[in-house]
């Protein structure tokens, strides 16, 4: 019991570790990208730490296979770099007994994985459309950027800011470009104003914009008669735009509704989502002898070729899903020769050291 838990630690502790290093650097990215979209006016900015939130599970799905193959590396190449492996050896501990302890472990991250791919990534990336989708629908006078010229969420106005507040309510020096809302009318008004506030209508959700201190000008455009109004306060309503639903990935397809599709991309999305979870252990099988390794190599003597061997067999599946989704290959067969593939390497890794094999070895070369 003792030796379980102090090999379960050390692996859990690496991956822990490895998977919080590759989220932290990932998401980082992604929030940098994130962050400059908003700057931009794309999104509005209180939406960016909920968009960030909703990565988090599509990133899990490449990330947890990684950080558990390097966590059994990392782990193990240490103890055997100290000769802690040696030592346990000598003392009846063999490498099939460590190989099945890391595999209960990888079972679990397995099932984890596989509760991210079914569930909660298909559920992030719809949940991140409808966000994306309600942005688009009624941004406009909640993402003003000062300096700028910007079409209302409805295309009836332009407005042109000169400051905005923090909270992005409050406006200065305030340009407004208006048409009619009214049908067959050519009247054209542009009104400046050297404050105003937004705000959204709480009965009916329509974004309100109040000018205050300011001049308007009307006209139709072709006669050179036009009308000035000075006000104290002048009120405009913005109408919503209909939300415009995006065209959909798979990836943001719940399970359930994807085992009903029969088109070759949903049966490559969902050969891919069960492929996450299976290479895990699978991954187990490679990493438990490539990480024993001589203390004189160091602990991380044989970390670049089990990366590589790592990438060739992602860059694997990717190739698969693309030949699934272009009906290259069978649906029948989908993924599970290359998870086949996987297996067979993997055992014979682990049978390399054992005994029995080498005893068929000796057997052989006797003969």
């Amino acid at each position: 019991m003792i030796i379980f838990r102090y090999l379960i630690g050390e692996v859990f502790r690496a991956q822990l570790a490895v998977f919080v290093i590759l989220t932290t650097i990932i998401i980082s990215q992604r929030f940098v990208k994130i962050l400059a979209d908003a700057s931009e006016g794309e999104i509005p900015g209180q939406l960016v730490m909920s968009i960030v939130a909703l990565k988090l599970p599509q990133l899990a799905v490449i990330i947890l296979p990684l950080s558990a193959f390097l966590g059994i590396l990392v782990a193990y190449g240490r103890i055997y770099a100290d000769s802690e492996m040696t030592v346990l050896h000598a003392t009846g501990v063999s490498e099939w007994y460590v190989t099945r302890l890391t595999l209960l472990l990888s079972v679990l991250m397995a099932i984890l994985a596989g509760s991210v791919t079914l569930y909660f990534s298909p559920w992030a990336t719809e949940r991140e459309y409808q966000l994306l989708e309600r942005a688009e629908s009624d941004a406009g006078l909640f993402s003003l950027i000062p300096g700028r010229f910007q079409h209302t969420s409805n295309e009836k106005a332009v407005i042109f800011v000169q400051d905005v507040s923090r909270s992005g309510n409050q406006l200065a020096r305030v340009f407004v470009a208006q048409n009619s809302d009214k049908e067959g009318s050519n009247e054209q008004a542009i009104v400046y104003a050297s404050a105003g506030a937004v705000y959204e209508d709480p009965q009916t959700g329509a974004q309100l914009l109040t000018l205050e201190q300011g001049r308007r000008y009307a006209g139709d455009g072709q006669s050179p008669a036009y009308e000035v109004i000075e006000f104290d306060r002048y009120q405009i309503q913005i109408r919503e735009q209909e939300v415009e639903q995006r065209r959909r990935k798979l990836s943001s397809l719940n399970t359930p509704a994807l085992l009903q599709e029969s088109s070759n991309e949903a049966i490559a999305e969902w050969h891919w989502r069960i492929a996450i979870p299976l290479s895990i252990p699978i991954l187990t099988l490679i990493a438990v002898p490539l990480s024993r390794v001589n203390p004189r190599q160091g602990k991380f003597g044989r970390l670049l070729p089990a990366l590589l061997l790592y990438l060739g067999y992602y860059a694997l599946l990717i190739i698969a899903r693309s030949a699934l989704e272009d009906g290259k290959i069978p649906a029948q067969w989908g993924m599970w020769w290359l998870h086949g593939a996987g297996l067979l390497l993997g055992s014979l890794l682990i049978l390399r050291s054992r005994e029995s094999a080498q005893k068929i070895r000796a057997w052989v070369a006797g003969r």
